[in-house]
């Protein structure tokens, strides 16, 4: 599960200066009846911000345990003065699934990102949107691809109930036969959530995972989970 929304979250909420969190999502989608940890943390400071979450999967595939580790850094270098931000990000990690002959590891590209990023917030800062345009490299597979990212969020009911979310699409060449040809070049990704926040801390809610060509699996899928989250 790959989430970007702590900011938007803390923008929104008016949280202190510096957040992180956990959540727990057990996902409903078809193959999948597994469970996602993730954790979060997000800071700013007077040049911008800096956003990290890890996704670990458990009993994925037919393992045992954790079976599926990935995380994301990025930094946004950004003053007051500046329209835009400059986005910075590094992605990667690895999984293992279980086969007759036992568990086969395997790594998620590594993947280098650098563009801009440009958010629009309501005067209350009760909705927003964040927009990115980002060169990508993709060790081993594309070294000039692109991504471009949206995230967006709403509160009501004084901040009781949020709809929030991502969309990236991005340029990766993916074979799904493994015979070494290509069968398709672009992959969409979208998480939006819905979060009943019973405090500042403790929130229930739902994720639904829209994807298109995403972890190496041919056409569209959707995938909902049921999550909790805890804000510290």
């Amino acid at each position: 599960m790959k989430t970007k929304l702590l900011l938007l979250f803390l923008i929104a909420f008016g949280v202190k200066s510096f957040a992180q969190n956990i959540q727990l999502h057990y996902d409903f989608g078809k193959d999948r009846k597994y469970v996602t940890t993730t954790v979060e943390m997000f800071k700013p400071d007077k040049l911008g911000n800096t956003f990290f979450f890890i996704d670990m999967d458990y009993y994925s595939g037919g393992s045992n345990g954790i079976s599926l580790a990935y995380w994301e850094i990025a930094r946004v270098f950004k003053t007051e003065k500046m329209p835009f931000g400059i986005h910075a990000e590094f992605d990667g990690g690895f999984g293992r699934f279980n086969t007759p002959s036992g568990d086969i590891g395997y790594q998620i590209n590594e993947s280098y990102l650098a563009g801009i990023d440009y958010s629009i917030n309501s005067a209350d800062f009760s909705k927003g949107v964040s927009l990115k345009v980002l060169y990508k490299t993709i060790i081993d597979k594309n070294k000039a691809s692109f991504q471009l990212t949206a995230v967006w969020y709403a509160n009501f009911f004084n901040n009781k109930l949020t709809l929030s979310g991502f969309a990236d699409f991005w340029k990766e060449d993916s074979d799904f036969n493994f015979d070494g040809d290509v069968d398709a070049e672009y992959i969409f990704l979208s998480e939006p959530q819905i979060w009943y926040n019973f405090n500042e801390h403790f929130s229930l809610g739902s994720e639904v995972e829209l994807s298109n060509n995403f972890g190496n699996i041919k056409g569209f899928y959707v995938r909902p989970t049921l999550g909790m989250k805890y804000t510290f």
